[in-house]
């Protein structure tokens, strides 16, 4: 027998996320059966987007935290999955696992593609649900043409940092807003055209300056504030992809002004998202996000949290923006 750690979600958080808001567990796992394989985690995602599964009841307190994770492959019964082979699988904050293909619900696990010169946590980001993330909900909602204005919020982060350089290789003038000059200067770095600090002088001011022609896209990571400034920019026939909501994930209340006069106005068009709606074209998305980051089209960057007992407090710092990239936890 196996016996497995996981971290457990336990209390819904009141304000700001604490650690105490999660508790480990362990238990052991069953022996294998046939098409089962067991797996040892090499690294888990830390994604922002958990926190508002937490908000929302959408994860219920007492259940396992839920995310992704690459883990190999150290005993198995599927010969799909051999010792050895590196997965990528829906597996939470957890040491091992029990995995049946046929069994998991959404995404099954799926071997993970090498790039050379990339390291392993590359199945987390580019070729993974940051990737697919930032390639659907770009290229499907916003749809941008060469020529456009896309402004990407949380444009450091691993989804953002993603959305901007996709939207380069179609043509687009780029605008990132972020909130250090150390994540600043990395986005220029990647090629970004323009890029706003939101905690240095005016947002207002230094947005119209990065967009003299208007915004036509909008990837939105954050809502709040940041979102209002941004849509006061936007052109005739402008779309909005909504991914996320970072501002309000820690319990703050957005104040702002009512939009529907732009709306109208306007005529923009507002969608949000979630990534599991393009499930059957899953590996499309990492098919050509592997293509890019082969031709050097695509630069990936990882914030790497070490230990397995480092998971909450590596949460919280993600979610204060304490990572530049895709942040990881390595086991």
């Amino acid at each position: 027998m196996v016996l497995a750690r996981k971290w457990m979600y336990v209390r819904r958080p009141e304000g700001e996320t604490k650690e105490t808001d999660f508790a480990l567990k362990e238990e052991e796992l069953p022996a294998l059966e046939a098409e089962d394989f067991l797996v040892e985690t090499e690294y888990f995602s830390l994604d922002a987007g958990l926190r508002g599964y937490m908000e929302l009841g959408a994860l219920p307190v007492g259940s396992p935290v839920i995310g992704m994770a690459l883990a190999k492959v150290i005993e198995s019964r599927n010969a799909q999955f051999p010792v050895g082979a590196v997965v990528c699988a829906r597996l939470g904050w957890v040491t091992h696992a029990v995995l049946n293909q046929q069994q998991q619900k959404e995404l099954r696990p799926y071997i993970v593609p090498e790039v050379a010169g990339q390291s392993r946590a590359v199945g987390l980001g580019p070729l993974g649900l940051s990737g697919n993330t930032a390639y659907f909900g770009l290229l499907e909602i916003c749809k941008p043409k060469p020529g456009e204005t896309v402004v990407v919020s949380a444009a450091a982060g691993a989804v953002g940092s993603l959305v901007g350089q996709i939207a380069k290789i179609k043509g687009c003038h780029v605008v990132g807003l972020a909130g250090t000059e150390e994540k600043c200067g990395w986005l220029r770095e990647l090629g970004f055209d323009a890029v706003v600090n939101y905690r240095a002088g005016s947002v207002r001011e230094q947005l119209a300056a990065a967009t003299p022609r208007g915004v036509d896209c909008y990837f939105d990571n954050v809502g709040g504030e940041l979102t209002e400034l941004v849509r006061e920019r936007m052109n005739l026939y402008g779309r909005i992809s909504v991914c996320g909501a970072v501002s309000s994930y820690n319990g703050q209340p957005a104040q702002v002004a009512d939009p529907q006069r732009d709306y109208v106005s306007k005529q923009l068009r507002q969608e949000g998202f979630v990534v599991f709606r393009w499930l059957p074209r899953w590996m499309e998305g990492i098919g050509q996000m592997r293509e890019w980051l082969e031709q050097g089209k695509l630069v990936h960057r990882e914030t790497v949290y070490e230990g397995f007992d480092s998971a909450p407090r590596s949460f919280i710092s993600m979610l204060q923006g304490g990572n530049i990239g895709k942040a990881v936890v390595k086991v």
